[in-house]
């Protein structure tokens, strides 16, 4: 979670007794969700938030009555667990704020803020230093206290050449003219043709609508003028915002994506800025939108844009992942692989050759992060690194921009207060390290800030602008990077005995390959820079000039040894593959045959299947003739028995024809 926001300079825990007596009201009773002007679930998140500010974790039981207001609240207070008090104060003054931005107008009568200097661009104070016979006025860095960066440059110098003064990796204050723009923090902020372009922001918990524009070779503010769309009697009026994203597409046009809204839509706005036509329009999308949120990040790769994570206006945390096609206008919810980042907002994205999406850091409700999280754009899988080097400590509410391989982390705060260093990542070797440290309450030490990367003179700058540490900034900082320049650098070739460099202590930490780099016939290309130092120097930058070389020769012959070994074992990986296929085939065929004779098989079972039927039927027709037979057979028995019988009656033989019938037959006779 990034420092949590106030419109008061004052610090806690007095920022919080402020923002408790504008609310709950000014005799420090705590507040009474019966009686808020608050919906129910934010005025109870309030009253839980009060009570363990100033109480500490809930430890009462739970009550027995049946009101359901004291069970409410109850719940609330128990839910916040063991969160530390100044967390419960920070998220106390932050959602009041979203929710009544005007409670410090109310509260101020009562409390006293500290009186701070904002202008930053005086006349500063120039010292001489004699060098090789000559004088010239000193210029460096004079860290102060109270939000205040002093001017680093002597104003003639700058006034006649910006990039002529040569401070590499220290924050300085360019002479921007004045009226200045209004102070604000999380604004969205882009670079397009000499100019950084702001949009919106958040100031004193008001969401701001207006697009201004900075000079960046005059140093001087403009308000770009917004004219009505075709056919429209006047411009339509833009919804204020805050927490999203502006971006430069095409050169002559500036998307914003997402952002916090006092009425928020259900999926993300992205609307379009035609800086020749002057008009703001929404852009038509299709596919599955996102939900609308802020405090994600949008990265441009290629055509698209990769956006990640935030906060909906429901205050859920998010990690998930969108791709916005901007030829197509097609939204696309990505199905990554591997574990991805938690859910969370006010983080830093960027791009590594075109391929790896970085995200660091960021924040929850309770707690701010320090990782780091790679994902390849062409498997979708999420990976977590191992960081090298000085590992910048938890923060949330930090800007990035890329310079080269290099990532420059600027800003950002914790639960404590707001980080003072700047820190770059070699996003090659995954190597952090410190580029400086302001001192004092300085607007680069503060959250919500924009950071871009333009040209100017030849050579890369920093530009950031805004954020909030306390108090609302509208301080312009540039740094001049050491490192590897992305754009066009003043480049010439001179022959290796007449080679000029720079005897400065500020620029210590300039790397190597941007300090000089071999060119074609034995020459040394080297960026024009003031001061001029004799043969010595040469001799050494000769010197290292051919270890560097023998180093990278080395190198070359390890990274070749291993492409070679790479190679070799991708043939023998494509020819087992091959042979893997030859016997898929061989297989597939065998399977086939085999499936045929299973055919011939169960069509033969079939008719076996059917002949047995038949016979099953014949030998019940054989049972029921040997049925008949046998009853037949003792049919013919009984009649020859009776035959046999009849006969015997009949025939009385010699005897009978001797001797008389029975009277019986006499009689018949």
């Amino acid at each position: 979670m990034a420092m949590a926001r106030g419109s008061s300079g004052l610090a806690y825990p007095e920022r919080f007794h402020a923002a408790a007596a504008a609310y709950a009201g000014f005799d420090g009773s705590p507040p009474d969700p019966n009686s808020s002007k608050f919906s129910n679930e934010v005025a109870l998140l309030l009253f839980a938030l009060y009570q363990q500010a100033i109480v500490g974790p809930c430890k009462i039981p739970k009550p027995r009555s049946w009101s359901p207001v004291e069970q409410s609240k109850w719940t609330s207070w128990n839910g916040l667990g063991n969160m530390a008090s100044t967390e419960a104060m920070r998220l106390f003054v932050k959602i009041l704020e979203e929710e009544d931005p005007g409670w410090y107008s109310r509260a101020s009568n009562f409390v006293s803020e500290p009186v701070i200097d904002g202008d930053m661009n005086h006349n500063p104070k120039a010292e001489s230093i004699i060098e090789n016979g000559n004088t010239f006025p000193e210029t460096k860095t004079i860290p102060i206290e109270n939000g205040n960066l002093s001017d680093a440059w002597d104003k003639d110098a700058v006034s006649e050449s910006f990039g002529a003064v040569s401070v590499y990796d220290q924050w300085v204050s360019p002479p921007v003219s004045t009226p200045r723009l209004k102070a604000r923090y999380e604004h969205g902020a882009a670079v397009i043709d000499d100019k950084m372009y702001i949009f919106g922001g958040n100031y004193n918990g008001r969401y701001l609508s207006d697009l201004q524009a900075l000079d960046l070779k005059s140093w001087t503010w403009s308000r770009v003028e917004v004219k009505a769309a075709g056919g429209e009697a006047s411009p339509a009026p833009v919804a204020p915002l805050a927490g999203h994203t502006l971006v430069p597409w095409e050169g002559t046009k500036l998307i914003s994506i997402g952002g916090h809204m006092r009425n928020p839509s259900e999926s993300v706005q992205v609307m379009v800025f035609d800086l020749q036509m002057h008009t703001w329009s929404t852009l038509k999308t299709y596919g599955k939108t996102p939900v609308s949120r802020g405090g994600h990040s949008v990265t441009l790769v290629g055509t698209s844009l990769v956006i990640f994570g935030g906060q909906d206006a429901n205050r859920s945390l998010l990690n998930d992942l969108h791709i916005l096609n901007l030829e197509t206008m097609a939204w696309d919810e990505v199905d990554t692989l591997g574990m991805p980042p938690s859910p969370r907002s006010d983080h830093a994205a960027t791009i590594h050759a075109e391929r790896y999406l970085l995200v660091f850091g960021g924040g929850s409700h309770t707690a701010c992060f320090n990782d780091l999280h790679v994902l390849d754009l062409q498997t979708m899988e999420w990976s977590r690194p191992t960081q090298q080097g000085e590992i910048p400590s938890p923060r949330a509410g930090h800007a990035g921009v890329t310079v080269g391989e290099n990532w420059f982390i600027v800003g950002g705060g914790n639960n404590k207060s707001g980080v003072s260093e700047t820190v770059v990542l070699n996003m090659s070797t995954l190597a952090w390290s410190v580029v400086t440290t302001v001192q004092g309450h300085v607007p680069l030490a503060t959250e919500g800030l924009s950071l871009v990367l333009c040209s100017y003179n030849g050579e890369d700058i920093v530009v950031s602008f805004g954020g909030y540490n306390g108090r609302y900034n509208n301080e312009v900082s540039v740094l001049k990077p050491s490192h590897k320049s992305t754009f066009q650098s003043k480049v010439i070739e001179t022959p290796a005995d007449s080679v000029s460099a720079v005897q400065n202590a500020t620029n210590a930490t300039r790397d190597m390959e941007s300090e000089y780099g071999m060119g074609q016939d034995g020459k040394i290309t080297e960026i024009v820079m003031d001061n001029v130092e004799s043969e010595p120097t040469v001799n050494k930058v000769e010197e290292t000039s051919e270890c560097l070389l023998a180093a990278l020769k080395a190198e070359k012959e390890e990274v070749e040894s291993s492409l070679s070994k790479e190679k070799l074992q991708t043939l023998q990986l494509k020819q087992d593959l091959t042979d893997a296929e030859a016997h898929n085939s061989d297989l597939y065929k065998e399977l086939q045959s085999v499936r045929g004779q299973l055919a011939a098989e169960q069509s033969s079972c079939f008719k076996l299947e059917v002949d047995v039927a038949e016979l099953r039927q014949k030998l019940q027709g054989m049972e029921t003739l040997q049925k008949e037979l046998e009853l037949l057979r003792l049919q013919k028995a009984a009649s020859e028995q009776a035959l046999s019988a009849k006969q015997r009656q009949s025939s009385g033989g010699v005897w009978g024809w001797l001797a008389p019938p029975p009277p019986s037959q006499r009689d018949d006779a």
